[in-house]
């Protein structure tokens, strides 16, 4: 579930004001509002709006109640992490095919954020049905880094997770973004 601290409907209704804001800047000036104002000059036009609201409808699988299904996971995973990666490397200026390992890397980060062992269990059975390419151009590694970084959480599994930003995850990361493997 998502955690807002809020009730589902507050947070339904919060998403879609994000989507429908992300899907306005397509034909509109950014509201004084400083992420979509840092998106507009940042991120458009090599991404539009509308690929960024179509994020949307990832986060709102995790609203509701009771356990997400494989199919809800993979929603979320698809259009979270998949989309989220597409976009990131268009903005690298770059074509490699990396929404799988996008979708990998939001399944395990819901995985460590979740406070449901059985809800992260299912993320990580999804996760480990994904796979990254083969090799990360050198334009792409900064993905590649959060792939790698997916991948080994993914082989440690859930109760043993590295603390973010140990030593050990930042000379991976490190060996990533020299050799690309």
């Amino acid at each position: 579930m998502l955690a807002t601290g809020r009730e589902p409907m507050v947070t339904r209704i919060r998403l879609a004001w994000w989507r429908e804001a992300l899907e306005r800047l397509d034909r509109e000036p950014p509201p004084p509002e400083p992420v979509l104002q840092a998106a507009a000059a940042h991120v458009l036009p090599t991404v539009s709006g509308a690929n960024l609201a179509a994020m949307e409808e990832g986060w709102a699988q995790l609203v509701g109640e009771g356990p997400l299904s494989a199919e809800q996971l993979r929603a979320y995973a698809d259009k979270r992490g998949g989309l989220l990666f597409a976009c990131s490397a268009r903005l690298l200026g770059t074509s490699t095919a990396v929404e799988a390992a996008g979708a990998r890397w939001a399944l395990v980060d819901l995985a460590r954020r979740s406070a449901d062992p059985k809800e992260a269990a299912a993320a990580l059975a999804v996760a480990r049905s994904l796979d990254e390419p083969p090799s990360w151009p050198r334009k792409s590694r900064p993905l590649g880094m959060l792939s790698v970084l997916a991948r080994r959480d993914l082989d440690r599994g859930t109760g043993t997770w590295e603390r973010q930003g140990s030593p050990a995850r930042m000379l991976r990361m490190l060996r990533h973004r020299l050799t690309g493997r």
